[in-house]
């Protein structure tokens, strides 16, 4: 029992650390590739290795799909297929990822604000509170601490609107109800992300960006897709099903204090006070939030 408890932790460090390790890998080879084209050479190397195993299984499958989960698996493709991941490595052209990683804490935030409209929950004022005080330590970080002289990184604007994208996803997920298999619905989602980054990448075929392709950036391509999709996304059911739900997704917010320490070690980039302390106010914000969940499901 105890080494198989260390073991699902192991995973999970592993885990953590490869999800992590996509923004510093998208910051390293920012020049090599445009993100339109890093994206969609992801999608496209999932479905490859995906497909041969359910594509039998996909077709009979997506025959029986009605007319409602083809709008939620719709919703699920643009905002979680491949756009948010392209807006990712888009910002990591302009700003650090550093600060890019610390907004991975921003996501619960999100989800919050777009659950009351796409699910109807209610927020309450410490919510809005939650809300106000995270978006204060967002401000601080991307102002890089002169608030009283703010200016917003570009970069951060996409690296935010990326987090927005991944938080609709979660709503999303919430009413997903078909009959698709886990491999079913990751070919379903790459190839649905990959129609949504068409527009993006024939933009950026039309300007000449990003068609030639660098050995560095290929290597940053496949780390993104094998890496940081397929090896996580099973390390992340192994330690799921090993851990339970709650106390593997407290570790998330591990994600960015990785993320920190990748960035120093492989690109140099050292953490300053700012970072701190966004990152300090953006979790006492994200706390805020969650009381009233918490304390909902404590009560009798």
């Amino acid at each position: 029992m105890r080494v198989m408890r260390f073991t699902a932790y192991f995973i999970l460090l592993a885990t953590l650390t490869l999800w992590s390790g996509n923004w510093i890998v998208a910051r390293a080879v920012r020049e090599e590739i445009a993100p339109g084209f890093a994206t969609a050479g992801r999608l496209v190397i999932v479905i490859a290795l995906l497909a041969p195993f359910c594509g039998r299984s996909l077709l009979g499958r997506v025959r029986a799909l009605r007319k409602h989960d083809w709008k939620v698996l719709a919703g699920l493709g643009f905002t979680g297929g491949g756009l948010h991941l392209a807006f990712q490595w888009l910002g990591l052209h302009y700003t650090t990822a550093t600060s890019a990683v610390l907004y991975l804490s921003t996501a619960p935030i999100f989800i919050l604000l777009l659950a009351r409209p796409l699910l109807g929950e209610a927020i309450s004022w410490r919510q809005w509170l939650g809300v106000a005080v995270s978006f204060t330590g967002v401000m601080l970080i991307a102002s890089q601490g002169r608030l009283s002289l703010f200016s917003f990184n570009v970069g951060d604007l996409f690296a935010l609107v990326s987090m927005a994208m991944w938080g609709s996803y979660t709503v999303v997920l919430r009413m997903r109800r078909d009959p698709l298999t886990t491999p079913e619905y990751l070919v379903v989602l790459c190839a649905l992300g990959l129609a949504f980054m068409s527009p993006w990448v024939g933009w950026e075929i039309v300007n000449g960006k990003g068609v030639s392709l660098t050995p560095l950036g290929a290597a940053g391509v496949v780390y993104s897709a094998i890496g940081s999709l397929l090896l996580a996304y099973a390390g992340w059911s192994y330690v799921v099903q090993r851990l339970g739900a709650a106390r593997a997704g407290s570790t998330m917010h591990l994600m960015p204090a990785i993320g920190v320490g990748l960035a120093a070690l492989f690109l140099g980039e050292l953490p300053r006070w700012f970072h701190f302390a966004g990152i300090g106010l953006i979790l006492v914000g994200v706390g805020l939030s969650s009381l009233r969940a918490a304390s909902a499901s404590s009560s009798p």
